[in-house]
This record gives structure tokens, C-alpha cells and sequence, in this order.
């Protein structure tokens, strides 16, 4: 298996330390992982893991599906699992029913108990509301949630305040790398390379409507592409061949957020990079997407299966390591922890072009993430042991 991590030289210089094996060689987790209170983890009975799926979200579907392929791969030996599922209003329950029925959204008819994710550090963990209210304890949760309500900080800020470990991002991590203008603004700041941008709140858009279309049309041109700041899986987004349109793709995107984020178009190769660790965090080899629609919308991610990905990357060693080296860059200025996809245009005259951080990405049967470290030489199972351990080394 071969790695990539950023090293810093004598010199002062970034360069790019590649190398064979797991970075986890000399410390690799056995069955049956605790916490202590040290941070350190140490072997002793099954972890008790908390599942966390579905979500008041856009991205609920893609949540079960995720989940769902987490349920079939984790390796069952080393963890309790406990499955807190949430529906599209927004209530939770713990489910005990059969893992067949969430990838079809019957989970809800099945074995269910409402709970909640208590903010206690006394509980740490969930409470299961009957008669007599049950408290089970939790060592670690993976919130296997997409968008808004899972991806955003919010889940992530109730578990810190519950001193639950958690696969992924921190609060503010989750929250900036969210957020698309928030995004733009950080790495535009350090000099990573992006599309052209322009934002706008709904605010502001609904006092001055055709001064903001002049200015993305001066300053961008079109074609352009109509995002909600905060949404993923391409749900909400347009790509506005006109000033008619892009004031259509306008009225979409503030329906799923108060805030738009409108970016030029790129042409060239849609890149993939996997992401994993924490302080010294390694790069996958990289995947490339080649769209079975006009661009990668929700459509062609998850429903029509004609969306051709190429593992590794059509691009040189020379250009996969720079991307790579962006990658992990990237990730470190956004104060990434965990896991991360980060996406990227390679434009025909060889400019690579950051596109977005997805700081819980799609983890179903043919989501890239996961595809990018098999093809690494990290089993599915693995990668889930290994999110894990960075969780409950924070």
C-alpha cells in the first residue's frame, strides 16, 4: 500500500513523504478497543459503538445507504453497535430491527424506541425513552449523517458537549468546510486555487436582485453554477447557461439555504482525493469522475448508475502527487481531523482547482471515498477500524 504525507524540510520547505505499509503498523488496534482516560486506547471488552443515520437533512436517503454499507462491512467482533436513527422531522430513535430494512426506509416501521442523544457527560451516551428511561453508555459514535443537521457541526458540537468521542471533523471544522463561501474565503486566504466565486444571503438578494445578476454576469460569466452554501451531494445545485436562468437557479437554491454561493465554470477532469488522520494525515491514490449527465448532480452520484469512475486517475505520478500534497494542504488549513474527500477540476493546460471539502463523504457501495482506499491497499473493514481508533485518539 503506498500513502502520501505532508513532511516540512529542514529548509522550510513543503515536500511529499511517500510511503509503504499502514501509518498505524507499529500500534495496530486489536479486537476489542477502550478508551482510558488518558486518550490512550487499550484492549479490553468490545467498543460500544453508536451508529447515528438518517437526519433532517436533503441527504437523508444517502445517509441509509451509507450506513447500510457500513452495517455490512464493520467488523462485528470488535464492536456492540447501537443504531440511533433520525428521521427527515427530526426525531430520534434507537433501532433494533433488522439492518435490511434501513437502505429501503422501513427502518421506521420496524423496531423502534424513541431515545435521545443526551448532552451529559454523565450519561455519555444516549437515553431510550420508556416507562423507566434507560441510559446506555457510548465509547465512541460514527455519525454516518450527510448535509445539514449531521455534516454542518451541529451533531458534532452536542457530542463534544457530551465528551463523546466521534468519527470526523470537529465542530468548527464541520462547520467552515460546510459552509461554501466559508470555504472559498479560508483557502482563497492561503492560496490554494479556486473557481471564481461570488455570495450572497437571501437578505441581500431580495433587496437588490439585478445588481447581484450584473455582477455575476461581469464577473463570472456564464456558464456558472448556482449552489446552496450549505447543502452536499449536488442537491439544490443549477448550472445557469443565462441571465434567465441563473434567476431561476437563484429561487432553487434559497430553498435549501439562506445563503448562495455562485462559482464560474471549470472545465477539465473531476478529481477525487481521499483524506484520513489527524495530526499526520495521508492521501489516497486518486479517483477520477466522468459524469453521466451535464455535470455530477444527485442524479448521476446516486440514482442512474451510468457514471463512469476511473481508479486510479487518467493523470501522470507527477500531477496525482501535487494534487495529493493540495490534498492534504487543504485539509490541514481547514483543521480537518478523521476523514475528508476532497474534490478537485484538472483543468487541459494542467491548473488544479480546489472544489470543495466533504467533510463526511457518501461511504455507500460505490461511493468514492471508500473505493480510494481499498485501491490503497485499505479494506473497507480496515478503513472503519481506523476512523474509529482517530476518534478516540482526539
Amino acid at each position: 500500500m503506498v500513502l502520501y504525507r505532508l513532511i516540512q524540510s529542514e529548509a522550510g520547505g513543503v515536500c511529499l513523504l511517500i510511503f509503504c505499509g499502514s501509518q498505524q503498523a507499529r500500534r495496530k488496534p486489536q479486537a476489542g478497543l477502550q478508551p482510558r482516560r488518558n486518550g490512550v486506547i487499550g484492549m479490553t471488552q468490545k467498543l460500544k459503538l453508536g451508529l447515528v443515520f438518517g437526519g433532517a437533512s436533503s441527504e437523508y436517503e444517502v445517509s441509509l445507504l451509507s450506513v447500510s454499507s457500513v452495517l455490512a462491512n464493520i467488523d462485528r467482533t470488535r464492536y456492540d453497535i447501537y443504531r440511533i436513527g433520525i428521521t427527515k422531522d427530526g426525531r430520534m430513535f434507537y433501532y433494533t430491527g433488522e439492518d435490511s430494512c434501513i437502505a429501503d426506509d422501513t427502518w421506521q416501521d420496524g423496531r423502534c424506541v424513541p431515545c435521545v442523544l443526551s448532552p451529559s457527560r454523565e450519561h455519555h451516551g444516549f437515553v431510550i425513552l420508556k416507562e423507566r428511561p434507560e441510559v446506555v453508555r457510548l465509547d465512541c459514535v460514527f455519525p454516518v449523517l450527510h448535509g445539514k443537521n449531521g455534516e454542518d457541526g451541529t451533531i458534532q458540537g452536542l457530542l463534544t458537549m457530551a465528551g463523546i468521542p466521534f468519527v470526523g471533523c470537529g465542530t468548527l471544522a464541520s462547520a467552515a468546510c460546510m459552509d461554501k463561501a466559508t470555504t472559498h474565503t479560508l483557502l482563497d486566504k492561503a492560496g490554494v486555487l479556486g473557481a471564481k466565486w461570488r455570495a450572497v444571503t437571501m437578505h441581500a438578494y431580495q433587496k437588490n436582485q439585478a445588481a447581484f445578476l450584473d455582477e455575476v454576469e461581469h464577473a463570472l460569466g456564464f456558464p456558472c453554477f448556482v449552489k446552496p452554501a450549505n447543502a452536499g451531494s449536488s442537491v439544490g445545485i443549477t448550472k445557469a447557461a443565462d441571465r434567465d436562468m441563473l434567476a431561476s437557479a437563484m429561487e432553487l437554491a434559497f430553498r435549501h439555504d439562506a445563503k448562495v454561493v455562485v462559482e464560474e465554470m471549470l472545465y477539465g477532469k473531476e478529481i477525487e482525493c481521499a483524506v484520513l488522520g489527524n495530526e499526520e494525515p495521508v492521501a489516497s491514490c486518486l479517483g477520477e469522475i466522468a459524469p453521466s449527465n451535464d455535470f455530477y448532480d444527485y442524479n448521476a452520484k446516486y440514482i442512474d448508475g451510468k457514471t463512469v469512475t476511473y481508479v486510479p486517475a487518467r493523470i501522470t505520478e507527477k500531477e496525482s502527487d501535487e494534487i495529493r500534497r493540495i490534498a492534504v494542504q487543504a485539509y490541514q488549513i481547514m483543521g480537518c481531523r478523521g476523514f475528508a474527500r476532497v474534490d478537485f477540476f484538472f483543468s487541459e493546460n494542467g491548473e488544479i482547482y480546489l472544489n470543495e471539502i466533504n467533510t463526511i463523504p457518501g461511504f455507500t457501495s460505490i461511493s468514492m471515498y471508500p473505493q480510494l482506499f481499498v485501491a490503497s491497499g485499505v479494506p473497507y473493514s480496515s478503513l472503519i477500524d481506523r476512523l474509529i481508533e482517530y476518534a478516540m485518539a482526539c
